[in-house]
């Protein structure tokens, strides 16, 4: 019976959605705004005509109608600051039936929780599998279903933040592919996992039975072709939850054991287009990164973001500079001014933390008097 309605208020919203995508690119035809106000119009004289949409609640589509606008908002603010076409937010399209997941967005006054059960507006009433006890009163809920087809209800809530114990750590982190991330301390390097190259038999086998089962265009998709593109998309759940998963718990013991994180702000698109594209994706660099910053503000410690240029050309201990820079296949790094001699990535971690200014001995060597921090061993 909740699923059922759930999928009813989503057809209505689906079509209240492709109903704004058509008034907007009517609007932008004739040279025309067409604001939320404007949309909130239209779906107040929509409901008043049309007894199929005023069947649903008015809180799922009036949000709806919000994310519309901040989707095209986005999108035209984007154009406007010239953006590459590849880092270009899209226009809101049209959504699909069979190819849309469904997912309803319900503010304050449109849910609530009654003995552990969810309550939406329009009377729907969802039993919900707890994956811990909400922390605060929520402020909203978006319930929505993943191309797996599992269903999820996500609420928001104010961020609180829980300080841990001080340990007088500071600590460094250098970002790459063949470690994820190298650090000042051998016990918190994390190596990779290569989660998604162990699951490469599953995934190919898949893929040559969605290809050999491929509808033709025009048809419809067969029973067997939805089955292996449901278990293609399991496997890559997996995978992306095993990812997150090592991301996370690395996280929490670097927090829990430094005050102090200096993090390379390491942006690995651009491995994209080379080759190491695809183990550097199977690395997650991008999602481990987020989740360290995250872990550090729900926590309270100090995570600096340090620029990369010219990391791997400087000394952590004497901060002279090479003329030249290193080729990836030297991976050990010698200074000529000081004679250290250290693993490449090593001592780019070291740069990190006097870059952030948070290495206690400082390029020369001398710790400042009354220094409260010190670098992990």
């Amino acid at each position: 019976m909740a699923r059922a309605g759930l999928l009813a208020e989503w057809d209505r919203c689906r079509w209240l959605w492709n109903e704004c995508v058509a008034r907007a690119k009517k609007a932008h035809a004739e040279r025309e705004e067409c604001g939320p106000a404007r949309l909130d119009r239209m779906l107040t004289g929509a409901r008043a005509i049309t007894p199929w949409l005023a069947e649903g609640a008015s809180v799922p589509q009036q949000q709806l109608i919000r994310d519309f606008g901040k989707s095209r908002t986005k999108a035209l603010k984007d154009i406007r600051d010239r953006l590459p076409v590849r880092q270009r937010a899209g226009m809101p399209g049209c959504k699909k039936k069979r190819e849309a997941d469904p997912s309803l967005n319900y503010t304050r006054r449109g849910f609530r929780l009654k003995d552990g059960r969810l309550h939406l507006a329009g009377g729907i009433v969802l039993r919900v599998v707890w994956s811990r006890e909400l922390p605060a009163e929520p402020s909203s809920v978006r319930v929505y279903r993943d191309s797996v087809g599992d269903g999820y209800a996500s609420f928001v809530i104010p961020a609180r933040v829980e300080p841990l114990p001080q340990s007088g750590q500071v600590l460094g982190v250098d970002r790459g592919v063949k470690e994820i991330a190298t650090t000042t301390s051998d016990a918190h390097d994390l190596p990779h996992p290569e989660h998604g190259k162990r699951s490469e038999g599953k995934l190919s086998r898949y893929d040559r039975m969605m290809a050999r089962r491929k509808p033709k265009k025009g048809q419809a998709a067969s029973k067997g072709y939805r089955e292996a593109k449901k278990w293609r998309a399991k496997t890559h759940q997996k995978i992306a939850r095993q990812r997150q998963d090592a991301a996370r718990k690395w996280a929490m013991k670097v927090v829990r054991d430094h005050d102090a994180i200096a993090v390379e702000d390491f942006r690995p698109k651009f491995l994209a287009r080379t080759s190491m594209a695809r183990k550097a994706a199977d690395a997650a660099i991008g999602a481990t990164n987020k989740a360290l910053i995250e872990m550090g503000r729900k926590h309270g410690r100090d995570v600096r973001l340090v620029h990369p240029a010219h990391t791997t050309m400087d000394c952590g201990r004497s901060g002279a500079r090479t003329k030249h820079a290193l080729p990836l296949s030297e991976r050990t790094y010698t200074c000529t001014a000081c004679g250290t001699v250290s693993p490449r990535d090593r001592n780019s971690a070291r740069v990190m933390l006097v870059r952030a200014g948070l290495n206690p001995a400082g390029v020369e060597g001398v710790r400042p008097p009354g220094a409260p921090l010190q670098e992990a061993a």
